[in-house]
């Protein structure tokens, strides 16, 4: 078991072990170097789970026994990446919160620590509800876990929801007594229904959870409400560095939703952006937060890009975000073309029981949402959902609710002690471990080869970060080379690599 992961023993969190889980011993791995020094930290996970992120450290290649396979460092330099993590809603909350003290000490700091944890240090939260903020009914806060934080009409009535209150905060603040450099992306998932209108603008309200549009007499109300969200986060600590309009715009059926095409969102972002800057507030704004393909609606194409083109709604707008629920990533080529000084967020990407496969997932995902997205200037990763338990909850009681989602770790509603991780959170770990909030992509040139990914980060603290995929069968040896070190590095079959090391 590597380092790493020491925290989350054996009863907690089963995995790093070299075993497989049929008991068949670790593979002799040629291209693995042997463990010498500290000089460079390793972490390996393989798609047929004999290694589960394993630590192993070495030293620098010495001169003149580098292999043909090297890949010299440039000084080119990309995008700043601000980190990686998970969405913190009401339901991975409360199982966090049932766990026992200690146990649950230990896992976020797991999670969050940056040098004994993977180091989470983005995450995602919900302003209001969604179909993940239920507690199975236990508290009685909310019938059905639908609510915002001003279910009663006027803006003055606007008060934290005893849900959040109850569940949200307290882990936040734990995370932050661990690592004060976590950052926040809230998006909400309606406005309050009472701000609403019918999805054709005509005027008549539409007090409902689902579908509608934002009436046009309330951006004034709504952006009070995002002031005053941030404002009581503020004062809890939580530092919230962006905020998106509106989760999946294009989603009218969610449990919790609300429309806003490009229009309402260029228009409302008028109201919104000099509403934060008359607060002081230096939060920013994402837009879109919806999928790769809008959704197959042919009036809302490069939405972003649409919204870009006023020129005051885009001064106030820092970039976008992104779900891959429907299309491809390569959809993000078009939009840093045409918008390169924008910047770039995955924030949603979910595994369940429609699409679950150990080998599949850690290899697609890591390389569409990890890799595609870093490739293409972009700046954080969340995925949906730290926690949820063997039930797939607690989720709403509402059409429309995911009752069959996992999250990046699943635990025991037994017992809330035994903690089992799933392939995102190796994909977060891969990436966490190693490339840390304010580091910088580097460029690099020599050595490709089909199904081979690599990407190469300089960290603020003067460590390199390396990413590297193996999509092949065939184990596959590189030599990474800076102005002063040479690293040897072995990448099993179906395999992801992380390095880290001081230059």
């Amino acid at each position: 078991m590597g380092n790493a992961l020491k925290y989350i023993i054996a009863g907690i969190l089963l995995c790093g072990c070299a075993c497989s889980e049929n008991g068949k011993d670790k593979p002799d791995d040629p291209v693995t170097p042997p463990e010498e020094s500290k000089d460079v930290f390793q972490y390996t996970t393989t798609a047929d789970k004999l290694r589960l992120f394993e630590e192993t450290t070495y030293s620098f290649a010495k001169p003149g026994t580098a292999p043909q396979y090297v890949v010299k460092v440039t000084g080119d330099t990309y995008q700043t990446v601000e980190g990686f993590g998970a969405a913190l809603t009401v339901s991975s909350c409360y199982n966090i919160l049932k766990m026992p003290e200690k146990e649950r000490t230990e896992f976020l700091r797991q999670v969050f620590d940056p040098e004994n944890g993977i180091g989470c240090s983005l995450v995602r939260v919900a302003i209001g509800g969604c179909d993940f903020s239920w507690d199975y009914g236990e508290s009685g806060l909310s019938e059905d876990g639908r609510f915002t934080w001003c279910d009663t009409e006027g803006i003055g009535n606007f008060a934290p929801h005893p849900m959040d209150v109850k569940y949200v905060i307290p882990v936040l603040k734990e995370i932050y007594s661990i690592n004060p450099g976590v950052k926040v992306i809230g998006s909400p998932w309606t406005a309050p229904r009472w701000m609403k209108t019918d999805a054709k603008l005509s005027g008549a309200a539409h007090y409902s959870w689902t579908g509608g549009r934002l009436a046009p007499e309330h951006y004034g109300d709504y952006a009070a409400y995002f002031v005053k969200w941030i404002q009581y986060m503020k004062g809890q600590g939580v530092d919230v560095t962006a905020v998106t309009p509106q989760n999946e715009p294009l989603n009218a059926g969610n449990s919790m939703s609300m429309l806003m095409y490009w229009t309402d969102c260029r228009d409302f972002v008028k109201v919104l952006g000099p509403a934060l800057k008359s607060a002081g507030l230096s939060t920013r704004i994402l837009i879109f937060d919806h999928n790769y393909n809008y959704d197959n609606m042919a009036d809302q194409v490069q939405y972003p890009l649409k919204v870009y083109q006023d020129s005051e709604a885009s001064s106030y707008i820092a970039g976008s975000a992104w779900h891959n629920y429907g299309g491809n990533v390569s959809e993000l080529d078009r939009i840093v073309r045409e918008a390169p000084d924008k910047e770039i967020y995955f924030t949603e990407a979910s595994i369940g029981t429609w699409n679950y496969s150990f080998a599949s997932c850690l290899i697609h995902d890591f390389k569409d949402i990890f890799l595609g997205t870093l490739s293409r200037n972009g700046r954080g990763v969340t995925l949906w959902n730290l926690m949820l338990d063997d039930r797939n909850g607690p989720y709403t009681k509402a059409n429309g609710s995911c009752t069959t989602c996992w999250g990046a770790v699943t635990i025991a509603s037994a017992n809330h002690v035994k903690v089992e991780p799933y392939t995102h959170y190796y994909n977060i770990a891969h990436c966490s471990k190693v490339i840390r909030p304010g580091a910088v992509r580097v460029g690099t040139s020599g050595y490709t080869a089909a199904g081979l990914t690599y990407q190469v980060y300089r960290n603020t603290d003067g460590t390199y970060g390396v990413i590297i995929l193996n999509e092949t069968d065939t184990g596959q040896q590189l030599v990474f080379t800076t102005q002063s070190h040479s690293v040897n590095c072995g990448v099993p079959a179906k395999g992801i690599v992380s390095l880290r090391w001081k230059d």
